[in-house]
Parts: structure tokens; sequence; C-alpha cells
């Protein structure tokens, strides 16, 4: 089973004075960038916080905020006054230059500034530590069973589409049927039409016969065929998790059954097979669209 690289995650954990919450959210990426925002106090845990993060996530663009919530008087929220007053000041400035009223409420302005309330969590105590990790790996937790709950629906969109792409490929044997002698009913039809040309029969059938050979497409089922069966492969069971991520592989898969569905175009020569193949890329480009999400 593969696993999505797209999920969400939340640990918290706590301590006799600060609550720790850890959030992790990933979108795809075709390598991992990793961001972290931790509070001041604990940036040097950042390190500490990274390992844990890319040997389980591995791939993926990955954001990680921590907050740290005081839970004792001592550490409670206090005004920030010097940056009140210059915000105040520059409201008053802007207000004279634009010929604007002072505000009724100073207080409702003031106070929905930025960083207008200050808290002072201090330094990380080794307590508040081991809880920042053990809400880290809890949000780890969340997110991988995210992203493994978002593999199961793209395992399952895959399978339904190289299936469909299998239903398409079988099609194509009756329209094989009946090409080639259509092909060389026309070539005999336009040959007839030259009169005043002189021409040798057996020479003639030969380079028809290299012609033809030229349009055959049995190879090119048969690799398809293949590569539409290792697809499935790659994507393992449904109770199954490779211990690293497939995504690449299914990337490169898809680009070689997408060569073998634009040879068959290319040598096609009749419109209900190439019917067929315009179906068949529809398909691959849904899988493409997808595969980029695979980790």
């Amino acid at each position: 089973m593969i696993s999505s690289m797209t999920g969400f995650g939340r640990g918290s954990a706590q301590t006799p004075t600060r609550r720790i919450k850890v959030e992790i959210k990933s979108l795809n990426s075709k390598q991992l960038d990793l961001s972290l925002r931790v509070p001041v106090g604990y940036r040097e845990m950042e390190v500490a916080l990274r390992t844990p993060v890319s040997a389980v996530l591995e791939r993926g663009k990955v954001e990680l905020t921590a907050s740290v919530e005081a839970l004792t008087a001592s550490a409670a929220a206090t005004v920030n006054v010097d940056l009140l007053e210059s915000y105040k000041r520059q409201i008053e400035d802007a207000g004279a230059r634009l010929g604007l009223p002072a505000p009724s409420d100073w207080y409702a302005i003031l106070l929905r500034m930025p960083e207008s309330l200050k808290t002072d969590t201090g330094e990380a105590s080794d307590e508040d530590k081991v809880a920042m990790d053990q809400a880290c790996r809890e949000a780890l937790d969340n997110l991988v069973d995210f992203r493994r709950r978002e593999g199961r629906k793209l395992y399952y969109f895959f399978k339904e589409k190289i299936r469909g792409i299998s239903s398409l490929l079988a099609q194509v044997d009756p329209y094989e049927a009946e090409r080639v002698p259509k092909i060389r009913e026309r070539l005999a039809e336009q040959l007839s039409r030259l009169q005043s040309i002189e021409y040798d029969a057996g020479r003639l059938e030969q380079e028809m016969i290299f012609y033809i050979e030229k349009l055959d497409i049995t190879e090119e089922k048969l690799r398809l065929s293949a590569h539409l069966n290792y697809f499935l492969e790659t994507l393992g069971g449904e109770e199954e998790y490779p211990e690293s991520g497939q995504g690449k592989k299914l990337g490169f898969i898809a680009q070689e059954i997408g060569r073998e569905i634009n040879t068959l175009g290319s040598k096609s020569n009749h419109a209900g097979m190439q019917k067929i193949v315009v179906m068949m890329k529809d398909e691959l480009e849904q899988i493409k669209e997808q595969v980029l999400n695979v980790l």
C-alpha cells in the first residue's frame, strides 16, 4: 500500500507549568523541504526535532509549528506598553496627514495590533524538552496515519485507471485484425491509378511487407501490458507498507507507459485505434497528476 505526501498531524503534552502543542502538515515535493517554527526558548531543540521528522517523513514540503501555553500566573501574558506607544504615535501621525479624526476607542484598536500582548514562557526546562519531543512524535504518528489514509484512496484510484488502460488495450485487437488488409487495399488502389508507371511486382511486395512490418504494434502491446502489470506490482498489496516511498518509481513507470501509448498512436493508422489511444492518454494523465502526491 502506498502513502500520500499530503497529511496533517497534531500532538500535545503537558508539564506542571506548560502545555505544549505541535502541529505538522505536509504537501508534495521532490525532496524533503522542512521548516520549523518554535518559541524562542525552545530554539535549541530544532536539531533534535528535525532528526525524527526527517527520518519518518522522507519527502514532502513539511511545516512544523510548536506552541507553548503557560499554566501558571507567573508566565501570563502582559501588555507590551512600549510597542503600543509606538503604534499610537504612528496612527496619530497618519491621521494628521490624512485629515482623519482620532479613534474613539484606542484600547480596541491598539490591542488588536500584532504582538500587543507578550508572553514570556522562559527557557525550556528538561521536562519541557521531553514534553516537546513527545508532542512531536505524537504529531508524526498522526500525520503518518493521515498519509496512509490518503494513500489508500490513491491506491484504489490508480488500480481503477490501470484497469481502464488495460481494458482499452484489449479493444485494440479487433482493429488490429482488420488494419493490415485495409492498408494493403489502400496502397494497391493508389498504385492502380498510376497507369503509366511500370514496377516490379515482386519488389513491390517486399516493400509492402517492410512497410506493414514497421506498422506492427505487437511489441508495443506486450511492453505496455508489462508496464501496466509492473505498475500494479509496485503499488503493492492493500496491507503492505514498503520501507521506502514508491512515488518516484511509479512516476518512472508512468513515463514508460506513456511512451508505449504514444508509439501505438503513431503506428495505428486507423481512426478507431487512434480514438482508443486518446482515451488511454486521458487515463494516464490522471495517473501522472496524482502520482506526484505519492511518497
